[in-house]
């Protein structure tokens, strides 16, 4: 199975794939036990953010990475996978505004 930081990047480049915004890769691995990566991103609508959702499940599983959990899927304004060590959290812009996760995790590394 490939690193935490590898399938981060095979997360992004499978959210870029289907138009997802604003994407960005958080290295918080010394500043959580929750997980070592985050990846953010926006999308516009829910329509848009199941497929990012299911785009990012499906090229991780390629490589290994299997989904242990995910919520918000059929709300859509907030969809959480977490594949263990990498979290992929997916936001309509609103949401991803009012929770500033970016914001809460800014001493995180971008990568």
């Amino acid at each position: 199975m490939i690193n935490t930081l590898d399938a981060a990047k095979i997360a992004r480049d499978a959210l870029e794939d289907k138009k997802g915004e604003d994407i960005k890769v958080l290295d918080i691995k010394g500043l959580s036990n929750v997980a070592d990566c985050f990846v953010i991103a926006s999308g516009n609508n829910p329509n848009q953010l199941r497929a990012m959702a299911d785009e990012v499940e499906e090229k991780l599983f390629k490589e290994g990475y299997k989904l242990h959990h995910s919520e918000g899927y059929t709300g859509g304004t907030w969809i959480l996978l977490d594949f263990g060590n990498l979290l992929v959290h997916l936001f309509n812009k609103s949401e991803r505004e009012f929770y500033s996760l970016d914001r809460v995790w800014g001493d995180a590394k971008e990568i």
